[in-house]
């Protein structure tokens, strides 16, 4: 019978040590929205500027300002025209901007909002953009509808990225092997 009583409290101390490390740790993760409202520079389809903060639409990506779609046989700057659409978008004082993540490069992960709405969610429903761990019902609509870029054929921005950082990789050492630097 002791040795019951000497589990059950035991038992009871550790479950509330557990409980009280959680609560600790969920105060830790409980940062509070970062807001910005006024009118937005988009520096890309997926990118934002504003009093030298910079941000990223979270839960889309956009193709890279560089690059190059195909609709009807014909080339088209989908990554300028994604732009546009998001400075359209952005460029009401009213829009509004909150996260309270950042990426790897620092920028702010943020929701925009405007009378319009959710203008990541817009984004993507326009075509303008494909969903990247958010918004898959607007891109399901896009697709179906055939915007933007569904259009017609395109790489996935992440690939682009990707390809741009291996040939860059590869110029760096033909360069290293050229000049001897390492």
């Amino acid at each position: 019978m002791a040795r019951l009583l000497v589990l059950t409290r035991d038992g009871t101390t550790a479950l509330a040590f557990l409980v009280f490390v959680a609560l600790i740790a969920a105060k830790l993760n409980d940062r509070p929205d970062i807001q910005y409202q006024g009118a937005f520079h988009a520096a890309d389809g997926d990118s934002l500027a504003l009093e030298g903060e910079r941000m990223r639409l979270k839960g889309i990506d956009a193709p890279e300002l560089s690059q190059t779609c195909e609709r009807a046989g014909q080339d088209w700057p989908c990554g300028r025209l994604a732009q546009r659409s998001l400075q359209q978008l952005v460029s009401d004082n009213g829009t509004q901007c909150g996260g309270s993540e950042r990426d790897r490069y620092d920028r702010l992960l943020v929701v925009c909002r405007s009378d319009a709405g959710d203008i990541n969610a817009r984004m993507v429903a326009s075509g303008m953009a494909v969903s990247y761990g958010g918004y898959l019902r607007e891109e399901e609509q896009a697709r179906a509808q055939k915007l933007g870029l569904w259009a017609g054929r395109f790489e996935m921005p992440r690939d682009v990225r990707d390809q741009a950082r291996h040939e860059s990789s590869g110029l760096r050492r033909l360069i290293g092997e050229w000049t001897g630097w390492e």
